[in-house]
């Protein structure tokens, strides 16, 4: 692709084509990036979310989701890049138990060895509720139901900006001089995009630009008629995305729960991703037409959607695992969630009800 494009393309599209590629991008030449910490038979995988961490996370979102196809009187659930499969289980078992279990259960994932794994899953652990579930890799002309994507935004390819103390550059990937396949270097070419604030930037900062994620926001806003939408994901408002001191950036490469930040090497074997500007996502909906109903940290949702009452009844190592999503040092404050509602919606999630951070974005 760089030789077809004349010796260089933009970052963002390198991180598609690493991420995505068919055969060769990280998610879709298998489904072992998912999993624990790597085991001596080979086994384990490079990362893991928190449906893998513990079933409690399924069960608390399940109670957001529950109230939000009852409010919205809609009986679909949309979940965007669905991993495992584990959170579809842990949803759709936790919807049945509260009788509200969802008439369809769709999975956009655009990963075929993701879509098997996920079936399997639900075969397995949800059998009686597995022939709810659809998968489509194009979206609809309209979307009536809740929407969820956990980690989904992250993984969505970002435009790398660079600032030299005077002018801003797009960093792009282009080919060493010995001209080696797979033997890439950092090239940068003037532009006029920037990011959304004025600074100051300290001279020789690389930042991301979040345009697919900016543009994915803004197709679900065409789509979304009834119904509201629920993203979890790390990252940060704008003031502390572009902090002066982050230089930068936040892009980091993960294989095999380890983290490194050259995404020039062992492209492919490797998952990029980069931290959400929550308020670029909050104001891309906004101006689409769809209200922001909340926002707040990861522990802060849990703790509302009812995860004390779960955790109370839990054995010790289950409130082990769970701990981790809420505790300040793992995901409790680095994870956000975001909700935003259909037109028109009003109506007050009750994982917002203490704590909600909307007038920080």
């Amino acid at each position: 692709m760089i030789r077809a494009e004349g010796g260089w393309i933009g970052f963002e599209r390198f991180m598609e084509l690493a991420l995505y590629a068919p055969g060769l991008g990280y998610y879709s030449r298998g489904d072992r990036q998912f999993g624990l910490m790597p085991q001596a038979d080979g086994s384990g995988g490079d990362f893991v979310t928190a449906p893998e961490m513990s079933r409690l996370f399924g069960r608390a979102l399940a109670r957001q989701v529950a109230q939000a196809l009852r409010d919205s009187g809609t009986r679909e659930v949309w979940e965007f890049g669905a991993g495992t499969g584990a959170l579809a289980t842990q949803l759709l078992l936790t919807l049945d138990e509260l009788g509200c279990a969802p008439e369809r259960y769709t999975i956009v994932d655009l990963s075929g060895a993701l879509r098997e794994r996920q079936a399997r899953s639900l075969a397995e652990r949800a059998p009686a509720l597995a022939d709810r579930v659809r998968w489509v890799s194009e979206l609809p002309a309209a979307i009536e139901g809740v929407v969820v994507g956990n980690e989904l935004l992250d993984a969505m390819p970002v435009m790398l900006v660079h600032w030299d103390g005077e002018r801003w550059f797009e960093r792009g990937v282009t080919l060493r001089a010995d001209g080696a396949m797979g033997a890439f270097a950092w090239a940068d070419r003037p532009t006029d995009l920037r990011p959304p604030v004025e600074g100051p930037f300290v001279p020789g900062t690389v930042t991301e630009l979040p345009r697919i994620a900016v543009g994915f926001i803004r197709s679900l806003a065409e789509r979304l008629t009834r119904g509201a939408a629920f993203f979890i994901d790390y990252g940060f408002p704008e003031h502390e995305f572009y902090h002066p001191q982050r230089t930068g950036g936040t892009l980091m490469c993960h294989r095999g729960h380890q983290a490194d930040a050259d995404p020039l090497v062992d492209v492919g074997l490797k998952d990029l991703t980069a931290h959400v500007d929550f308020t670029a996502m909050a104001l891309a909906a906004q101006e689409a037409g769809l209200p922001v109903l909340g926002y707040t940290s990861q522990a802060r949702f849990l703790f509302n959607c009812g995860l004390m009452a779960d955790l109370e009844v839990a054995d010790l190592r289950e409130r082990a695992m769970a701990m981790k999503l809420v505790t300040e040092h793992e995901m409790g404050e680095l994870f956000k969630v975001l909700a935003l509602g259909a037109p028109g919606s009003d109506f007050e999630p009750i994982g917002f009800a203490v704590g909600d951070r909307t007038h920080t974005l």
